[in-house]
């Protein structure tokens, strides 16, 4: 019997395994992929595999809240962090990943340790040991009746949607050109322009094209706004996509030397740079409709799909009613929950609270207890976020972002006001670290 039980492989379980590890601690880590087990939207029994994109967003610490989780992460050891930063692909300011490169990373660094038996199994009932539930949104439906029957609630649920991929070589580069909004990042994506014609006819099939057909008991569960289908925004009002995914700001044509009306932004995928994905363009278009309207975007006429988009109905519990601070099950405290089941949205988000569930289930296994990272962190205004802070009747997955901060104790110009929050976090961050390293059996901080 191994010490602590992480049921589910994706980026929080597998960030989570592997801080447990390293404090000593044994693992079972239960995974139902591989065990003839696959969900809807995964592709392959690897851990912490990526679904819907390949990037980790913005690595800018000094003006990001991501940026700084990400600093703040890898100054704990996060696992995630580190196979990011060695599978990293062109990105600009982002940190995108080659998604299979990653995953394989994750994969070989957990099944080479020492501490973790990896069990390719489904758990359908709530374990009576120690336990932190990482599933995800795609929680297995009878483990989802096991924690709603605990819980007493009904989960919340959003739709999540899937970007296309797009094999380069198929893509007409005398029409598109590689450039970064702003110049940023050099030529690190395919820009694909379009007139004020061709923006408008390319609305209209996004509107008139064929969807996906809603079971009854879907129809009114709601779109995460992070994560809008391209058609979706459409229906919003003709202008809405120039200013969303299609806005051609900050990209100078090179055949005009202008702006483009509209353009559409591709991202490396993979680290040969032969799959590309289309940035936005989660969508809910069936298959056929997809290849049709997707190809009439200027580069993409001939355009092959690796991968074509797709939708899925994600879950996720009412944490700030039923978790602790240290996102422990109220009526089981033998059980955490991390990860997107909590209700935080993104692979950085998810794996930072796999991360933190499990620095906290290590100190409880030592007899001690950790206190959470203040809220004037990253880390700790995710956590806070999702353990009380939100409305519980109107709690909807979100993303890390300043907003979940306190103010700023003084006024600053618009400009200096992102510096200002993430030097504030990192000095309480510091405090916080070096307190919790003292407390506990911990890693000594690493600067990043």
């Amino acid at each position: 019997m191994q010490d602590i039980h992480i049921i589910g492989g994706g980026l929080a379980g597998s960030e989570a395994a592997w801080q447990l590890a390293e404090a000593g601690l044994t693992v079972r880590l239960s995974e139902m992929r591989g065990g003839g087990d696959m969900t809807p939207a995964h592709e392959s029994d690897r851990l912490a595999e990526m679904v819907c994109s390949n990037s980790f967003r913005s690595d800018d610490p000094e003006n990001n809240a991501v940026g700084l989780l990400h600093q703040e992460m890898r100054r704990m050891d996060s696992l995630v962090m580190r196979c990011a930063d060695a599978t990293k692909v062109p990105a600009g300011s982002a940190l995108a990943v080659d998604r299979e490169g990653f995953a394989a990373e994750v994969t070989k660094a957990l099944e080479a340790h020492p501490n973790i038996t990896i069990v390719r199994e489904r758990i359908d009932a709530l374990p009576d040991h120690p336990c932190i539930i990482a599933t995800g949104p795609l929680t297995g439906s009878k483990l989802a009746e096991a924690i709603a029957a605990e819980t007493g609630k009904d989960a919340l649920a959003f739709f999540d949607a899937i970007a296309p991929i797009v094999h380069g070589d198929s893509i007409d580069m005398s029409v598109a050109w590689k450039a970064a909004r702003w110049g940023k990042g050099g030529d690190d994506y395919i820009n694909c322009p379009l007139t004020k014609e061709q923006y408008h006819a390319f609305v209209d099939a996004l509107n008139a094209g064929e969807k996906t057909e809603f079971k009854q008991w879907e129809k009114d569960t709601p779109y995460f706004e992070g994560c809008m289908p391209i058609e979706v925004m459409a229906e919003r009002g003709p202008e809405t996509l120039r200013f969303g995914p299609l806005k051609g700001v900050g990209l100078d044509d090179p055949k005009t030397g202008r702006w483009p009306y509209a353009c559409v932004q591709l991202r490396q995928d993979n680290a040969s740079g032969t799959l590309w994905n289309i940035v936005g363009f989660q969508t809910k278009l069936r298959h056929g409709a997809q290849a049709e309207i997707f190809r009439t975007i200027p580069g993409l006429e001939n355009a092959e799909f690796a991968r074509l988009g797709g939708i899925h109905r994600n879950s996720f519990i009412r944490s700030p009613d039923l978790l602790d601070r240290r996102l422990r099950l109220k009526t089981r405290p033998n059980i955490r929950f991390a990860g997107q089941i909590t209700g935080c949205e993104g692979y950085v988000e998810s794996a930072a609270i796999g991360l933190i569930a499990a620095r906290f289930a290590a100190a409880e296994a030592s007899g001690k207890e950790l206190a959470a990272p203040p809220n004037t962190t990253a880390l700790g205004a995710l956590l806070g976020h999702i353990t009380g802070d939100a409305n519980a009747e109107t709690f909807q997955p979100m993303n890390v972002n300043f907003g979940l901060m306190p103010p700023l104790p003084e006024r600053f110009r618009k400009a200096d006001r992102k510096k200002a929050y993430t030097d504030r976090a990192r000095a309480a961050f510091s405090e916080w670290l070096g307190e919790a390293v003292g407390q506990t059996s911990l890693a000594e901080p690493v600067e990043a």
